[in-house]
């Protein structure tokens, strides 16, 4: 399971990150970046609000029993085994963080998930890959610039990087180019006014421009 999960993020490679989506608005969001051709979905815990971890929960349960497997569901922003646990007992798929704890990425190897670690250094990425991750959350991507992945790439090509924070259609491309084997992309997508205009064509075609700029 953990390996068809590693293909897939590594095929589809846009990961679209929901953080604070009212669940109600949950599903339609998930099917207009559905019809755009994401098949990768994250939700975060919110660890200032420990009350909507059980929300964070349900939308990762609810998603994949909505799509059964066509889009792959994930937690984000994971800090603790607690959250590693209740987030895998909901359906997550892959795990991710903001950090690169070794103890939080040998649990999430052990209960057999997939582990994406933040990083930024080529310290914590080497770390991070001793530990058990199975690829890297570049963060943040954007104030690092392509030109540095391509620089620790050069040494580092044997490791996966998912660029994420500060992506958009414009510099998709170039960190693809630069090694990248994805992204990850949160307000870009999942553009909360739209969402609450029920604007969600607009949604679905912005899907379509990230799907359409990795793709190189």
């Amino acid at each position: 399971m953990r390996e068809e999960t590693i293909i897939k993020i590594t095929e589809s490679k846009v990961i679209t990150i929901v953080r604070g989506l009212e669940e109600q608005y949950l599903i339609p969001l998930a099917e207009s970046l559905y019809q755009g051709g994401i098949r990768l979905i994250e939700i975060t815990f919110d660890q200032k609000n420990p009350d909507s971890w059980k929300d964070t929960c349900n939308g990762i349960k609810e998603l994949s029993k909505r799509f059964n497997g066509n889009i792959t569901v994930g937690a984000g922003t994971v800090l603790t085994k607690n959250q590693v646990n209740i987030a895998t007992e909901a359906g997550a798929k892959y795990i991710i963080s903001p950090d690169a704890n070794p103890e939080i990425i040998e649990y999430t190897r052990k209960v057999g998930v997939v582990s994406l670690p933040g990083c930024m250094t080529p310290t914590e990425i080497t770390s991070a890959i001793n530990a058990g991750a199975d690829m890297i959350k570049l963060f943040p991507a954007a104030t690092l610039g392509a030109n540095y992945v391509k620089a620790i790439k050069a040494p580092l090509s044997h490791i996966k990087m998912l660029a994420v924070g500060g992506v958009n259609t414009v510099n998709a491309s170039d960190f693809i180019k630069a090694g990248c084997i994805g992204i990850g992309v949160g307000g870009n997508l999942v553009n909360l006014e739209l969402i609450k205009n029920k604007d969600f064509n607009k949604i679905t075609e912005a899907a379509k421009e990230y799907t359409k700029a990795v793709q190189i």
